[in-house]
């Protein structure tokens, strides 16, 4: 059964957007970004909610010809382009750059999807990420502590409303301060029932 894997930076105090919307403080330096190309052979789908499809196809459809972008960043660009993309929302009309628009339940179509044969699935969005913790979908978190600390903002998961056990997997450090802390739902190992 294929996994659904979170992916996500989030402050010290576990915002992943600042109260004034600013991302700014997210943007990996190439260590880590080279870190996430290597990281993208694992996945053969994404999942995005609108707002973050809105925001990955503001950027990376051009990036690789942009002759002012960082070789890492074109490389990325031509990774993202090509894995195939489901995009969950009742608002859009088409979405475009390999990906497939969906306007019914994602819990259902989330479920489906991980009993087909593949590799991995990200998890894009806060929104769709919240629904699928709290319906026990996500199967592994991979957390980029970013060091600082925004005290206001928007919180990594909004709707889960009770606890989800997790299994740390394996912890790395990057020379930016970034931390990644990876985890499994602990429903995985037998550890706790969710």
């Amino acid at each position: 059964m294929r996994k659904v894997v979170y992916v996500t930076s989030i402050s010290v105090d576990g915002y992943i957007e600042s109260a004034s919307g600013d991302q700014s403080w997210v943007v990996p330096d190439a260590e880590l970004h080279r870190h996430f190309n290597a990281m993208e052979s694992g996945f053969d789908t994404h999942l995005y909610g609108r707002r973050f499809y809105e925001l990955m196809t503001a950027y990376w459809p051009d990036a690789d010809n942009n002759p002012a972008a960082p070789a890492h960043e074109a490389e990325y660009a031509r990774i993202w382009k090509s894995v195939p993309k489901v995009v969950f929302s009742k608002t859009l009309e088409r979405a475009d750059w390999n990906a497939r628009l969906v306007k019914c339940d994602a819990l259902e179509e989330v479920a489906r999807l991980k009993s087909e044969d593949g590799k991995d699935m990200s998890i894009g969005g806060t929104a769709l990420a919240s629904s699928l913790a709290a319906a026990g979908l996500i199967d592994e978190y991979r957390l980029y502590v970013v060091p600082i600390v925004l005290g206001a903002g928007t919180p990594m998961l909004q709707r889960v409303r009770r606890p989800i056990h997790l299994e740390l997997l394996a912890t790395q450090t990057f020379a930016s301060g970034v931390m990644l802390l990876r985890y499994r739902s602990a429903r995985q190992t037998g550890m706790h029932s969710s």
